[in-house]
């Protein structure tokens, strides 16, 4: 229990308040708008191997450097703009994921010109939101079924630094899967 006599899941414990918001309005909460969606594939690819709390931090600089997370912008971004994003104190300065991004804004706007969305995509995958029952932290696996299938799907259709792990993360992120612990208010 905190302060606020809220129950939260125990990650969130003695973080900085941004964590905790995310944590309350966003994480777990089913949220399927294209360019959240977009934003969430990115954020999540550029945590593989730091903590979230980094991340979240850069959130808005991340915003600004990605054009808004519109992935139809992205996609026309060039080398100027990687050398740009390269040199861009305010995010995570990644050769690798920052192409890595660019390159899944192109795939995305390719759905879109084939009238189609990641949205919907997602949707036939996962026709209604995954909630589970985790009691502790150590019931929250680190990727599953779902994201292993995911990856491989994601992968033949050309999107990159999307490993099962970090789409997991991202089905967390996004709300198609609740993990909320079992005794937390935001379930």
């Amino acid at each position: 229990m905190t302060q606020d006599n809220y129950n939260r899941c125990d990650w969130v414990e003695g973080e900085p308040d941004f964590y905790q918001k995310y944590h309350d309005e966003e994480w777990g909460k089913l949220n399927l708008d294209e360019d959240y969606l977009y934003e969430m594939m990115v954020l999540e690819s550029f945590q593989s191997g730091l903590l979230w709390r980094i991340v979240l931090n850069k959130r808005a600089n991340f915003r600004q450097a990605f054009a808004n997370f519109d992935p139809e912008k992205v996609a026309l971004f060039d080398q100027t703009d990687i050398d740009r994003l390269l040199t861009d104190k305010g995010i995570i300065r990644n050769r690798m994921k920052i192409e890595a991004a660019i390159n899944n804004a192109k795939v995305i706007k390719q759905l879109h010109e084939d009238g189609t969305t990641i949205r919907q995509f997602l949707q036939e995958e996962f026709p209604k939101q995954i909630i589970n029952h985790p009691q502790t932290l150590s019931d929250l696996p680190s990727q599953d079924e779902h994201s292993k299938k995911l990856a491989k799907k994601l992968k033949k259709m050309g999107f990159k630094f999307l490993g099962p792990v970090t789409l997991y993360s991202f089905l967390q992120a996004v709300g198609i899967i609740n993990d909320h612990l079992e005794n937390c208010n935001f379930k």
